[in-house]
């Protein structure tokens, strides 16, 4: 058995104090003996290093490199803004969060190949501590009509200069972890900010997170990651972001249009009733409620006794999922902007087919070749 020299024991180490696990818990996720990990000279094999390295997301050369590891040069200021946000995070999550970071440098770069212009991708309005106003403002600056989904929302905000992504409903790589409580985060950059959204039952589920994260990066020009109790926040930044959002996706002119003569005596109603209004503006009958009851159009307690009824009534989370249009998935999971943008640098001889489908995910060959039909015909 062929041992790898000169393995740097610090850097494993470090590895295992910035995801917070111990030796012995390194051992028992990659079947290796701790002995031979936790030695001032690691015993590890090729293969069994690979493991390490892929189990943190590295390279096996990091481990033979002799330097002590300078945390800014490993990770970057948005994933250390997240980090310290969230400093109990999971590996799975901080894994994806530097692999999403990853493929939002890979499309900027494709950009340039293209010889776009990507000073002039993202030119946010200039916003003010009006949060109504910036609403408004937003809303015109995105040119949404009076009708909306999660993807008529995401397509406006890709219009202007910002990737949004969406977590996959199954297990894989591109899936926030089941046990986590994260909805969403944002990278925020000024050159090409991202989004990424937590797939969830229902889209219009999902539209009060995108927007939420959407008010960080015009806003407060920041990187943020977001759970439950965030979207609750009453004060800070989170607060307005809260407000931002439900602002921008139900405009008091909306509010106008609901039909409160018709508010139901029982929690377990409301969906029934606010249902057209949720079709129409492609919200959560929660987003409705939270606007109707700050503008005091309805009790606070009307809000607040739908959220309990809505807590012991939960619908199942989106797990699962099926692959039975695996070639779909890069459009689903990076959005339109992204994708047309490998094909369009495949089509003009920039990327190979090869290459190409390493930025889709790694579809295979075929499916390349399927999800290009699929994009031609939509």
């Amino acid at each position: 058995m062929r041992y790898i020299n000169f393995i740097n024991p610090n850097r494993i180490q470090w590895c295992c104090a910035d995801a917070g696990i111990s030796i012995d818990e390194l051992a028992i996720e990659t079947g290796i003996s701790s002995k031979n990990i936790s030695s001032d000279k690691p015993l590890l094999t090729y293969n069994q290093l690979n493991k390490v390295a892929l189990y943190f997301g590295r390279g096996v050369l990091f481990f033979l490199s002799k330097n002590e590891v300078k945390e800014e040069k490993v990770h970057t200021v948005n994933f250390r803004t997240l980090a310290n946000k969230k400093p109990s995070m999971s590996l799975k999550l901080r894994k994806l969060i530097e692999r999403t970071e990853s493929q939002r440098d890979r499309y900027v770069g494709l950009l340039e190949e293209l010889e776009v212009e990507t000073e002039t991708l993202f030119e946010p309005l200039k916003y003010n501590k009006n949060i109504l106003l910036s609403a408004e403002n937003t809303r015109k600056w995105l040119n949404v009509g009076a009708h909306n989904t999660f993807e008529s929302y995401r397509a406006a905000i890709e219009r202007r200069g910002i990737l949004v992504f969406q977590s996959n409903g199954y297990n894989g790589k591109w899936k926030i972890p089941k046990e986590s409580t994260i909805l969403g985060f944002s990278l925020y950059d000024p050159v090409c900010p991202l989004i990424v959204v937590r797939k969830q039952l229902w889209p219009s589920q999902q539209a009060f997170t995108l927007m939420h994260e959407l008010g960080h990066i015009l806003l407060h020009k920041m990187s943020s990651i977001d759970d439950a109790e965030d979207y609750d926040a009453h004060r800070g930044k989170e607060y307005e972001a809260n407000q931002f959002a439900g602002l921008l996706l139900v405009p008091k002119e909306y509010l106008a249009t609901v039909n409160l003569d018709a508010k139901p005596n029982e929690y377990g109603e409301y969906i029934e009733w606010l249902r057209p209004y949720c079709k129409a503006w492609g919200v959560s009958s929660e987003v409705i409620l939270r606007r109707l009851s700050d503008t005091q159009l309805i009790a606070r307690e009307d809000y607040e006794g739908f959220r309990r009824w809505s807590k012991n009534h939960e619908l199942p989370s989106m797990d699962g999922g099926n692959r039975a249009y695996r070639h779909r998935e890069p459009q689903h999971i990076f959005g339109n902007k992204f994708v047309r943008s490998v094909f369009d640098a495949k089509n003009s001889k920039k990327l190979t087919l090869a290459k190409a489908s390493s930025y889709l995910d790694g579809l295979k060959i075929q499916d390349v070749h399927l999800l290009e039909k699929h994009l031609a015909n939509n």
